[in-house]
């Protein structure tokens, strides 16, 4: 069987996916030098892999079920999607000359990592590195500038959506905090996508913001990114958006619910991040605001947002 001198990645996920696997991704690009490092994601994500120093090629990937790899064998499959089966099976049918993976019932011949649910997702993948021996540094998380504009220079970036109702404060406390911040004079912008613009345009209006304040469904990827990077600050929910400021060190209010920041949450080394979480564990996936992330009020979130700010200023 002749073996290709690649590294296959498998991350067919999220913004934030991509971004917690960054220094996994990096320790394989140190321990392979001269291997061509290809990572399996969605094609969406091309503008934001290519900042990463690590990946040399990315083979568009819409999700599981979807691996098309097209040339020989690679030297090493590197399952940084999940525990499988399915993650384990697509990399299988790449017949790669190693497989790392965690550890699944389904596949009792595959050695593996086990899977931990109580370690922070940026640890969990720098764990399975190191069971393949490859040392990973856990604060390589930091990317680029982006090469393009700002689409707003120095604004206060207020993202209210969510993948999951759960994690969406709700748009009327967004609107007090929005209406908060353009008072102290701050230019203040909504992001999300175009099936979130109605959301951003109802806090806009509620909070006396005209259109031209909503970004939602006008940015790509790239644009969103720059704009994150240029940000005096970012304010979300458990997002990628959060991951973004986390990457380019963008200072950011998250407010935490229903999984605990512990697992998701910017280093607590950095501390332009304001982490607020309630305390309280429920289901990610839920069709409701989370009861722990209804706990945080409008005011904690005002206080966090004008301490940030202050912060920033005082730091120059």
């Amino acid at each position: 069987m002749a073996v290709s001198s690649a590294v296959l990645v498998l991350r067919a996920l999220g913004v934030g996916d991509l971004l917690t696997a960054v220094p996994a991704l990096r320790a394989l690009r140190a321990a392979y030098p001269g291997e061509r490092l290809v990572l399996a994601a969605p094609e969406q994500l091309r503008d934001l892999v290519g900042l990463i120093d690590a990946v040399d090629e990315l083979l568009p990937t819409p999700g599981l079920g979807e691996l098309a790899w097209p040339g020989p064998p690679p030297r090493l499959a590197v399952n940084l999607h999940g525990s499988g089966p399915e993650s384990i099976h697509d990399l299988l049918d790449t017949d790669p000359a190693e497989l790392l993976t965690h550890r699944h019932p389904d596949f009792p011949d595959v050695p593996g990592l086990d899977w931990r649910d109580d370690v922070h997702e940026v640890d969990r993948w720098c764990r399975l590195v190191e069971y393949h021996h490859v040392e990973a540094d856990r604060s390589a998380l930091h990317l680029p500038v982006p090469p393009g504009p700002s689409p707003a220079p120095d604004a206060v970036v207020v993202h209210p959506g969510a993948a999951f109702p759960a994690r969406r404060w709700p748009p009327e406390r967004f609107a007090t905090v929005v209406r908060d911040l353009a008072a102290r004079g701050h230019r203040v912008v909504l992001t999300g996508s175009a099936a979130e613009r109605d959301l951003a345009v109802s806090i806009a209006e509620a909070a006396g913001l005209g259109e031209d304040a909503v970004l939602a469904g006008r940015t790509g990827l790239a644009e969103l990114a720059a704009l994150v990077a240029g940000a005096a600050l970012v304010v979300c929910g458990d997002t990628g958006v959060g991951h973004l400021a986390t990457a380019f060190g963008t200072p950011s209010v998250l407010l935490f619910g229903p999984t605990p920041p512990r697992l998701w949450g910017p280093p607590p080394s950095a501390r332009q991040h304001v982490v607020l979480w309630a305390g309280n564990v429920g289901d990610p996936h839920g069709t409701e605001p989370d009861g722990g992330l209804l706990l945080l009020g409008e005011e904690r979130v005002l206080a966090a947002t004008r301490s940030a700010l202050e912060m920033r200023v005082a730091h120059g």
